[in-house]
């Protein structure tokens, strides 16, 4: 009888130790989540930066939570990272990344190519961010690109990202976003406008912050199809929400669109509506 109830509560506590975990990890993704994180459910909007009044609380239940999820471990580095607790934030993300994590990579790899909290090395940068590419990390993509041949590598092939990008934009608004970057300034093969605005299209669709300020840009100047000054506004006013700094400006430039200047072509006042 005794070992009967002995299982009994053991089969009672799992799951609502499981379910503990859950809450945990749902807290740490609602207050810490990278909206270009590939392990993030796509039902997690996502932060681009941690507000202050949450750092605390991530910390707490992100750093119940990594244990058991590598996201969860990545996040506890964001909230480090948030707090300026630069070691704390790199033992997170080293751990993360010893997991799988492509986008605690992809943030090791920012710190050595900038020699930030850590000393500058080129050489790790481009390993981490190549670990990251293969393992369809957008931004490790984008970022190995973007290194080129520092440090005496070969040159990153822009043509080898866009297949990269490609491949992940099937599924991924962040890649989409890259992507269109690729195409709308011609790196790594042909310019196309239109190709570009289609995938800035489909991550905005999905309220990617930086793929609805370039919808904006697209709608307002008429670049890869309608110019349409209304859409414009409103896919600014979308990623200002969302925190997008060049949607704010863009809005700004719509709301006072003359400028008044003296005879030095200094600015003197702007006219606003």
């Amino acid at each position: 009888m005794r070992t009967f109830l002995l299982a009994m509560l053991f089969a009672l506590a799992a799951p609502l130790t499981a379910q503990a975990q859950s809450a945990d990890l749902v807290l740490c993704d609602r207050l810490a989540a990278d909206p270009s994180d590939p392990d993030k459910p796509a039902d997690v909007k996502g932060v681009a930066e941690i507000a202050s009044a949450d750092i605390a609380t991530a910390v707490k239940f992100c750093k119940q939570a990594a244990n058991a999820s590598r996201r969860a471990m990545f996040e506890l580095g964001r909230a480090y990272a948030a707090n300026r607790q630069t070691a704390e934030a790199i033992a997170a993300w080293r751990k993360a990344a010893d997991k799988g994590s492509s986008a605690a990579m992809v943030e090791l790899g920012v710190l050595y190519g900038t020699g930030a909290g850590v000393a500058k090395d080129e050489t790790q940068a481009r390993k981490l961010f190549e670990r990251a590419a293969q393992a369809g990390n957008p931004r490790g993509v984008s970022n190995l690109a973007a290194l080129g041949g520092a440090g005496g590598a070969a040159p990153a092939d822009p043509a080898q990202a866009r297949a990269l990008l490609g491949k992940a934009a099937e599924t991924n608004a962040e890649a989409q976003y890259q992507l269109g970057l690729m195409l709308s300034e011609g790196d790594g093969g042909a310019k196309d406008d239109v190709a570009a605005r289609a995938l800035f299209e489909k991550a905005a669709a999905q309220n990617h912050p930086g793929a609805l300020e370039r919808m904006g840009a697209f709608a307002r100047e008429g670049r890869g199809g309608a110019k349409d000054k209304d859409a414009a506004k409103a896919y600014y006013e979308r990623a200002a929400a969302l925190g997008d700094e060049d949607a704010k400006k863009a809005l700004e430039r719509i709301r006072c669109p003359y400028a008044i200047k003296d005879k030095q072509g200094r600015l003197v006042t702007t006219l606003c509506f």
